[in-house]
């Protein structure tokens, strides 16, 4: 039975409109964006099966378009549909942080980085730059690969701030590998780069590590 034969009081998106979003399940948001199912399954059941096999929405979101491609019902234009509404989540937050304090919202600058970094595969640095105000001026990938304190240069930091006319940084990367916790390069890492920054009077107000959806604040450990 297909979605337009449910009782009107059930199909996710009346449910939507009469109720909110918050009111419908993973799937049924899923269903909305799918529009259809394939024979034999609604765009629920789809959904439902779609999240099954990748284990969760991060591990969906996070999937790339070969992943995609090789699930019925899924495919390029739908993965292009998950891509763009991911990126519209990550500039919708990305506006709160250039209006307001990024720094007095760990929690948006943390939701901001899950988005950016957690389903990424690859090992990726990040910088965050702020204003005087602690609002975000723009945050720029600046080395992918492995992490190590000679891998990742304190004067191209250095020089990226001084372009933006940074007062602060945040930075961030991720452990593909599922772990938050800071190696000891993490921890060099970032004492040569506060130490590089403080020199051209640029603060480091946190470090954070992204390890898919959990997050790992140096500030919050004292570790900056």
């Amino acid at each position: 039975m297909g979605i337009e034969d449910w009782p009107e009081q059930t199909r996710p998106r009346e449910r939507l409109v009469r109720e909110g979003a918050q009111a419908l399940s993973d799937p049924e948001l899923l269903a909305l964006l799918l529009r259809v199912g394939v024979r034999g399954k609604s765009a629920v059941e789809l959904g439902r099966d779609i999240l099954q096999h990748f284990g969760s929405l991060h591990g969906l979101f996070g999937a790339t378009l070969d992943d995609c491609t090789e699930v019925h019902g899924l495919g390029m234009a739908k993965y292009a549909q998950l891509q763009a509404v991911m990126e519209l989540a990550r500039r919708a937050i990305a506006e709160q942080l250039q209006a307001g304090e990024a720094f007095g919202s760990p929690d948006l600058v943390k939701r901001y980085l899950r988005m950016k970094l957690g389903g990424q595969r690859h090992e990726s640095f990040v910088v965050l730059f702020l204003d005087v105000k602690n609002r975000l001026i723009a945050d720029r990938e600046l080395f992918r690969g492995t992490l190590t304190q000679t891998s990742v240069y304190p004067r191209e930091v250095v020089i990226e701030a001084l372009d933006y006319n940074a007062a602060s940084v945040i930075l961030a990367h991720n452990h593909p590998s599922g772990m938050r916790e800071p190696s000891e390069a993490d921890l060099r890492l970032t004492g040569a780069l506060v130490k590089a920054l403080s020199l051209v009077d640029i603060r480091v107000l946190d470090h954070f590590i992204v390890a898919g959806p959990l997050v790992h604040s140096f500030a919050e450990h004292g570790q900056i």
